[in-house]
């Protein structure tokens, strides 16, 4: 699936300029229960459908340092 422009994607605070982000959409997991994930480099490109469980996972892991240094 690629970008829906009534999507409203939302970016990390700490990412900075080195373009390796996620951004997330929200607003639509909140619609849906489906959270909306994509390449920030890439905004036409595919997007993920994850259940919220699984981005929180996501989430934590990265906080945790599980995916090493980014």
């Amino acid at each position: 699936m690629t970008d829906s422009p009534s999507l409203l994607w939302v970016k990390s605070s700490y990412s900075g300029s080195g373009g390796s982000c996620v951004e997330w959409a929200p607003l639509s997991a909140l619609d849906t229960g489906i959270v909306p994930v994509r390449d920030s480099k890439n905004p036409g490109g595919p997007v993920l459908h994850a259940s919220p469980a699984s981005f929180a996972a996501f989430v934590a892991g990265v906080k945790a340092g599980e995916f090493g240094a980014v």
